[in-house]
């Protein structure tokens, strides 16, 4: 499964924005990785539970993580980036 187009949430460009250059960096190097194969092992993406359990989470750290959501056609929204605290 390839990834044809992804949407950005203003709440992800918002916190992307704030991360420091070092995590955008391995962010934008997930990303790259994630649009080819969303399930590379490198991602750990996983399906989350409870009330975000409509939702997805890949790795970008051992600390932080980016919350997606899989559409139809390819396409994958990402709705937030961030630590643990973007599941609150």
């Amino acid at each position: 499964m390839r990834i044809k187009n992804l949407i950005l949430t203003t709440r992800f460009i918002r916190h992307f924005k704030k991360l420091p250059s070092s995590l955008k960096k391995i962010a934008l190097e997930r990303e790259a990785i994630f649009r080819s194969n969303p399930f590379d092992p490198i991602l750990k993406t996983h399906k989350l539970r409870g009330k975000f359990s409509y939702f997805w989470a890949f790795s970008i750290t051992h600390s932080h993580r980016v919350m997606f959501e899989f559409r139809e056609n390819g396409v994958a929204v990402f709705i937030d980036i961030g630590d643990h605290s973007i599941y609150e």
